[in-house]
């Protein structure tokens, strides 16, 4: 799409909460032009996600930055072959910061298989183990691991009283299922707005709203109109419009309903 055919971001009057983004891909200069921009459009919280035993320290760095960034703290199934129990340790102590919302980003990743599929089990486990002994809400990856992923968090559902978030969702309608009945949300983002992503706008139609998070992962999946310019939070109103859409609902009721899941889940 050529620029002249790019629209301005479109801001409305709810405020809207930035659910997983990963701020430290900014450099000081990036990240102060974000944040600003971000405000200027609606964007009151943010959200920055942790991904390796590297970025924590980072990801909490971030979070004294300004007062509307919120962070987690976790290890991504790319890195489950890092994780071990000095890891543990750190994201247990860190857990109990005041600014760290959820422990996450965790998972199962078998499109890309960086880590071995037992060690990305083990760490996906052990991590759920930890968000359920400190009553922390969960942000979950799952890509082409819809059977596995289902069956652990059959095992450790019950044990997770705050739940949390299968982020970037695009598995299969049936985990979509099982996890709504199990009292999850499901986050969506840039990928509502792709031409082929029929997938992921099914299981949005299918979504109750009162599950629904808005996300960016940012700096990844730019929605249309912007793609292959780096994804922000500020394109969040994009989303926005295209998730209302597939519900049927006025843009404003969407955004103060996702506005309600947010603050419930990490707040």
């Amino acid at each position: 799409m050529s620029k002249n055919k790019r629209r301005e971001i479109p801001q409305f009057d709810t405020p809207i909460i930035e659910t997983h983004c990963h701020l430290d891909y900014l450099d000081e200069e990036q990240l102060t032009a974000t944040l600003e921009k971000s405000a200027a459009v609606g964007i009151e919280t943010i959200i920055t996600i942790a991904v390796s035993p590297d970025n924590l320290d980072r990801v909490l760095e971030l979070t004294r930055v300004a007062d509307n960034i919120w962070g987690t703290q976790g290890v991504h199934p790319h890195e489950a072959e890092a994780y071990d129990d000095a890891v543990e340790t750190i994201i247990r102590e860190r857990c109990s910061d005041q600014r760290i919302v959820a422990v996450g980003e965790i998972g199962l990743d078998y499109y890309y298989d960086h880590a071995d599929r037992s060690a990305q089990r083990n760490a996906f486990e052990r991590q759920l183990q930890v968000a359920a002994d400190l009553d922390m809400p969960v942000v979950i990856h799952t890509r082409e691991a819809d059977e596995d992923t289902r069956d652990i968090l059959a095992n450790f559902s019950g044990s997770l009283a705050r739940k949390g978030v299968i982020h970037s969702f695009t598995s299969g309608l049936p985990l979509a299922e099982y996890c709504l009945a199990e009292g999850f949300m499901l986050g969506f983002n840039g990928i509502t707005t792709f031409n082929a992503a029929h997938n992921v706008r099914e299981v949005v139609a299918a979504t109750p709203v009162e599950q629904i998070l808005l996300e960016t992962d940012a700096p990844y999946l730019t929605p249309v109109p912007y793609r292959g310019r780096p994804n922000a939070p500020f394109y969040l109103p994009f989303i926005a419009e295209r998730v209302a859409e597939e519900k049927g609902l006025p843009v404003e009721t969407l955004l103060k309903q996702a506005y309600r899941n947010s603050h419930a889940l990490f707040f």
